[in-house]
């Protein structure tokens, strides 16, 4: 057996009005409409001029489009293939779409990083999404810088990256964003933000940093939080955002520890310190300094000391 005809003369389409090419859609879409996508972003989102009308439909759409494997405009063409327009409705095409997409200003942004938020803490309250949640979880934030090749493209600029081991300038955008795991849960995605290229890691750090610990609580991360960044983001992030935090640090001579990971303890639990001294940050609360940090112990890493009732450490 073989092939009559050459590969660039084939092309594959879902032409039948019978046939579903997404069907993996329909579970999806039942349960961001049972969490209230819809709703949530026709209620916070509002962009001004006819392209920002029916929101409501055009971001649902977008998440669609995305759970179906598109990455750019033109892929959105995918829902209206065969039966889709028949199974789903409000399916807008990718032109409109993009027009939508295209009238986003900052402030529409942070209304859809809004919905984001509270589509995740509708999630959690109706699937077993973070189980464990409510003993100990992990907030990771991490920025990475992505190349983008065009000059004229809005916030590019060029920042520094590690390609291979080495740190280069590349131009492009610096996302930052923070997950949500537990020992027994996978990360979710918590929070981003896209900044400019040449944005440094304290940028809008401490917001962020709010905005992560404020999502975590919000799906019932009752218990110990445990937050792990970079120095910047934990020293104008954390520390900013959480005076309460306890940042134990390495008496001068002592090996670092290698773990970035940030504790925070109850301020009336911290053990205080002989006398202030120079450099290290004191609670806007208690006025307390925060201790130094344990040894290291003989396999490298630093055991943290807080009680268990805590909420986050940093070691190194």
């Amino acid at each position: 057996m073989r092939l009559l005809h050459g590969l660039a003369k084939i092309h594959a389409s879902f032409d039948d009005p019978n046939l579903v090419s997404r069907a993996g859609l329909v579970p999806v879409m039942a349960l961001a409409q049972r969490a209230g996508l819809a709703a949530l972003a026709g209620e916070h989102v509002a962009i001004a001029g006819r392209c920002g009308v029916n929101a409501q439909l055009k971001v649902a759409c977008l998440v669609a489009g995305m759970v179906a494997g598109a990455d750019r405009i033109d892929d959105l063409d995918v829902l209206r293939y065969g039966a889709m327009p028949a199974l789903f409705g409000g399916i807008r095409a990718p032109s409109t779409l993009g027009s939508f997409l295209r009238s986003f200003s900052w402030g529409n942004a942070r209304q859809a990083e809004q919905v984001s938020r509270e589509l995740l803490a509708e999630l959690a309250r109706r699937t077993p999404l973070l189980p464990g949640k409510d003993v100990v979880a992990f907030i990771d934030i991490d920025s990475m810088q992505k190349r983008v090749y065009g000059r004229k493209k809005q916030g590019a600029a060029f920042g520094h990256t590690k390609i291979q081991g080495k740190g280069v300038l590349v131009r492009g955008l610096n996302a930052l964003a923070a997950t949500i795991s537990t020992p027994l849960a996978a990360p979710v995605i918590a929070a981003t933000r896209l900044r400019g290229g040449n944005a440094g890691s304290a940028r809008g750090a401490a917001s962020f940093a709010a905005e992560s610990v404020s999502t975590a609580r919000s799906t019932g991360c009752a218990g110990t939080l445990v937050v792990r960044a970079g120095l910047g983001v934990l020293l104008r992030g954390v520390h900013r955002t959480c005076p309460r935090a306890r940042f134990p640090r390495t008496r001068p001579g002592s090996p670092a520890p290698p773990s970035r990971t940030t504790c925070c303890a109850p301020p009336d639990r911290w053990p205080a310190s002989p006398t202030p001294r120079p450099g290290v940050p004191r609670c806007a609360v208690t006025s307390s300094t925060s201790p130094p940090a344990p040894p290291a112990t003989a396999a490298g890493t630093s055991p943290c000391t807080c009680p268990k009732d805590g909420t986050a450490s940093r070691t190194g």
